[in-house]
């Protein structure tokens, strides 16, 4: 069998959800499947030197075309030149006059139930482009595969799919994500980004599901009732949208206690967890949620909302909060910080959680899904 996996982003700089899934998924695919033939489609650009070409996988690198024509117009006429026999659409979307042997990851569809402007002009297009596109290709993917049951529900409820056409498989994280006992290079971390000793971790992108208003309002909460409150370190941000949702919010008083952080490399990411006391993801609306686990992995307590996909994925190894309710979040912080009985159980529980998730187990039920459809 020769499979394709659309991969078109997997080799830029800035990595997030959908491509650190699809890298994992064939870097496991590459060590368990020593038998069928694989094509990687990816566009050219910074970074590809994170996937190796193997015996039995080519990675097919293509001009850096725009998303659409990528997708649309150059992807078709590739695959059907490489002769592949499935093809596996890795990001939400798929060509849409595509019409041999097709499966496609279908990480969420929030851009179906509310479709929002209120992030940048990059994320709006993409919304816009998912919603006309993933309607008409789903009719035509041999298997939907998606990241958890609450989403699975959203996607048959929205989309006319029998049942059966849609599999959950879970995401996961990997072995990076541990208890890091390394003190020269947290130390070294430390000082790189100028962190303080003990503070309070989120990511604060400008996605307005992140609920980056929230988190700052219930962070002035905290601090009002507090004398020595934690600071907080917002990463993946920055400075001039911080201090722009501060001036919204008016609560600019706290900006001293708040410090902003550019994009994380991802080698650096399980010191950053490993350093930080507390780590906050009251999202409004996640399909899984990886960063949960993440930290979970690295020792660091989670506060986290009992919304969505989340309960599913933090079971009962976080604290849960409603985050539409700043006073809920704050209140969680304060209780998590003030209660060592409490931290240390949710340390616990946070590390036996993260194991229950393997890229190997991901990928072995890919693998299964492949082999169903081309028989």
């Amino acid at each position: 069998m020769k499979i394709g996996i659309e991969a078109q982003r997997l080799f830029r700089q800035k990595k997030h959800g959908m491509e650190v899934v699809a890298l994992e998924l064939i870097r496991h695919l590459q060590q368990i499947d020593m038998e069928n033939e694989y094509v990687i489609f990816v566009k050219e650009d910074e970074d590809a030197a994170c996937l190796k070409s193997t015996k039995n996988f080519k990675i097919h690198t293509t001009p850096p075309y725009s998303y659409p024509f990528w997708e649309q117009v150059h992807l078709p006429r590739i695959a059907r030149e490489a002769g592949i026999d499935l093809l596996h659409c890795t990001g939400n979307t798929a060509p849409v006059f595509y019409r041999a042997p097709m499966m496609l990851t279908l990480h969420d569809i929030i851009y179906l139930e509310k479709l929002s402007f209120g992030g940048t002009p990059y994320q709006n297009f993409g919304n816009l482009y998912r919603k006309l596109i993933v309607p008409a290709v789903v009719k035509h993917g041999r298997k939907i595969i998606t990241v958890s049951a609450f989403e699975k529900e959203r996607i048959l409820e929205r989309l006319p799919l029998p049942e059966d056409r849609v599999t959950v498989v879970y995401n996961a994280i990997n072995k990076d994500f541990r208890v890091i006992q390394e003190a020269d290079r947290l130390a070294a971390l430390t000082a790189q980004y100028h962190l303080p000793g003990q503070f309070i971790l989120f990511f604060g992108n400008t996605a307005p599901k992140k609920n980056t208003a929230g988190v700052l309002a219930a962070y002035a909460d905290y601090c009002q009732n507090h004398t020595n409150p934690l600071p907080l370190v917002i990463a993946d941000s920055s400075d001039v949208y911080i201090d722009r949702m501060l001036d919204k919010l008016h609560r600019k008083e706290i900006r001293h206690n708040i410090r902003v952080l550019d994009h994380i490399p991802p080698g650096e990411l399980p010191y950053l967890y490993n350093l930080a006391t507390l780590f906050l993801y009251p999202s409004l609306r996640e399909s899984f949620g990886m960063p949960i686990l993440e930290a979970m992995a690295c020792g660091t307590p989670v506060i986290t909302s009992a919304t969505a996909s989340m309960p599913e994925v933090a079971g009962e190894a976080a604290l849960l909060i409603n985050p539409e309710k700043p006073r809920d979040i704050a209140e969680a912080i304060s209780r998590l910080l003030s209660d060592t009985s409490l931290c240390e159980q949710m340390i616990n529980r946070g590390l036996k959680r993260a194991t229950q998730f393997s890229w190997e187990n991901t990928a072995r039920q890919v693998l299964q899904l492949y082999q169903q459809i081309v028989v």
